[in-house]
């Protein structure tokens, strides 16, 4: 819809919006009872848009409307993968998912070399020349997938 004229013939759309203006300036103390009363009456009963802009040629116009803010958090500069819910650590850069069947499938310890546990690493790539290694590497895989593993800084590993 477009804005009519000053000679354009207005709607009903065009009086109420008047009236509700009107009814603003009243609100704000601009127009007296009895002039907002002469006002909104030949609001209802304008025709033209010259008319209607008669009413409101000694008051000031309405500011324009500023669209709403929109809430965007903020990123942690010292937590870019989150925080943990409980404990509000920040998670760190490596997935417990990719360190479990690193660990499950590359059963030598590259699993740990991945989360950064590099003594565990070198142990597990050790212990298959003794026999027990990959025993050792698929409990540690079980642990990493449904434990609580963390990286050597004591940040839980993501997801």
């Amino acid at each position: 819809m477009t804005t009519p004229g000053p000679s354009m013939r207005i709607g009903d759309d065009e009086r109420h919006a008047a009236a509700a203006a009107l009814g603003e300036h009243y609100a704000h103390g601009r127009l007296e009872a009895h002039e907002y009363e002469e006002r909104v009456t030949a609001a209802y009963t304008a025709r033209t848009a010259a008319e209607l802009e008669r009413l409101f040629a000694d008051l000031p116009r309405p500011a324009p409307v500023m669209p709403p803010v929109r809430y965007v958090p903020v990123p942690d500069a010292y937590a870019p993968y989150g925080r943990h819910p409980v404990t509000g650590q920040p998670y760190s850069d490596r997935s417990k998912v990719i360190a479990g069947l690193l660990q499950l499938f590359l059963p030598f310890g590259v699993g740990r070399f991945y989360t950064g546990h590099y003594g565990v690493a070198v142990g597990q790539l050790l212990t298959p020349l003794v026999g027990l290694g990959v025993l050792w590497s698929w409990i540690d895989a079980i642990v990493l997938l449904a434990g609580r593993p963390n990286d050597p800084y004591g940040r839980p590993l993501r997801n």
